[in-house]
C-alpha cells in the first residue's frame, strides 16, 4: 500500500513539473488564474503539495 502512495504522489509531481516547469511565463499566470476562477485551487494546490512531499 506504500509503494502505491509512493508511486501515485511521484506521478503527480511529474505531472506538476511538466506543467508548471516547462510552461512560459504568460502559460502559469493563466494556469492560476484558471485554477482561482474555478475554485480547483482549493484542492488542486495541498494535493500537489502533499504529493511532493510524500515523493521526497
Amino acid at each position: 500500500m506504500a509503494g502505491l502512495i509512493q508511486r501515485t504522489a511521484q506521478a503527480i509531481d511529474e505531472m506538476w513539473q511538466s506543467i508548471w516547469h516547462e510552461s512560459s511565463r504568460a502559460e502559469k499566470i493563466v494556469i492560476a488564474i484558471l485554477l482561482l476562477v474555478t475554485g480547483l485551487a482549493i484542492p488542486v494546490l495541498p494535493i500537489v503539495w502533499l504529493a511532493r512531499l510524500l515523493a521526497s
